[in-house]
């Protein structure tokens, strides 16, 4: 068995049940490499809500993405087979218990070594995906592409469950090593903040450093620092300027375009990806759907991504 979308051929790009790039929606965990899930809770933010929406949003944005990453100059599902398994079972405002019901479900996946691609909601839901992918793989890499640490110890009084502290969580739970991962594009912090950060152990490329040190050398970083461990990918769309991504809660001016963002995960080719999340697209603050369209085309990459890595069996790829 080989799950794969309809061909263009077969099913025009506007029509159809709204999965991603048409994938066909089987609640299955046999016979696939990857699974498209939802994951639409965002009791998390200390800004604006919305971003549960985010899933169907980046779902109907992809429609009309094409199979073909000229890129990568690969089909995406000629080798891969991944299904769009729908959205993750939730209990909205109640984050811990909700913690524990997603985590609970993600196991599975990442103990049989499908990669779990995952779209928020805000933030705050990367931590039970990295408690279940640590279930299974010990603590692991992340690889975090974002305008903000979010390793707050605590926000507003004093809560330690927001979209602001999970990345400290993990560090304290042990199930981050950091080490092995590194942080890229922060531009919303105080000086204690990021000495803070640095203090945790996390790699910081800010945006400040970013744009001094220029993409291939951030790109030679984060193959260094990421090396072949197994490592979780998490992208924010707000990493993107507001130019691109003004669809978010938290936008930050002095981002970054999507093909900067294309470029990096381009370079990191031949990682051990073992999951991902896209987290805080807000469908209602993104009249002209710009937000989600790049966000499915950033899950798009990474599909492009994996299918490079099956392919060419982990081998880098020459950006020369």
């Amino acid at each position: 068995m080989h799950y794969k979308p309809a061909t263009d051929y077969e099913e025009a790009g506007f029509t159809g049940i709204r999965t991603f790039m048409h994938l066909p929606h089987v609640k299955t965990r046999e016979h696939i490499d990857y699974a498209i899930m939802g994951h639409a809770f965002d009791t998390g933010v200390t800004s604006a809500p919305g971003a549960r929406f985010g899933p169907e949003a980046i779902r109907s944005r992809s429609m009309r993405i094409s199979s073909y990453d000229a890129a990568f100059d690969i089909e995406l599902f000629e080798d891969l087979s991944g299904v769009d398994y729908g959205d993750l079972s939730i209990t909205p405002g109640f984050i811990e218990e909700n913690y524990e019901r997603v985590e609970e479900q993600l196991v599975p996946f990442f103990s049989n070594n499908i990669v779990p691609i995952i779209f928020g909601g805000d933030h705050s839901v990367s931590l039970p995906h990295l408690r279940a992918a640590a279930k299974a793989y010990g603590p692991v890499s992340l690889l975090h592409f974002d305008a903000h640490s979010d390793t707050w110890d605590s926000s507003f009084q004093g809560k330690k469950y927001t979209h602001a502290t999970m990345f400290r969580r993990a560090v304290e739970e042990g199930i981050v090593n950091t080490e092995t991962s590194i942080q890229i594009g922060m531009r919303q912090y105080s000086k204690q903040h990021l000495i803070e950060n640095r203090e945790l152990g996390y790699e910081v490329i800010t945006a400040l450093d970013f744009r001094e040190m220029g993409i291939k050398e951030v790109i030679k970083r984060a193959n260094q620092r990421i090396s072949n461990t197994p490592t979780f990918l998490t992208f924010d769309i707000d990493f993107l300027d507001p130019t691109y991504a003004p669809g978010t809660g938290t936008p930050e001016v002095g981002g970054f375009t999507n093909t900067e963002a294309f470029e990096l995960l381009r370079g990191v080719a031949g990682g051990n990806f073992i999951g991902f999340d896209l987290v805080e697209v807000l469908p209602d603050r993104d009249p002209a759907g710009t937000t989600a369209l790049n966000a499915a085309h950033i899950a798009a990459k990474f599909l492009a991504l994996l299918a490079y890595n099956k392919k060419h069996k982990s081998s880098k790829l020459n950006l020369t």
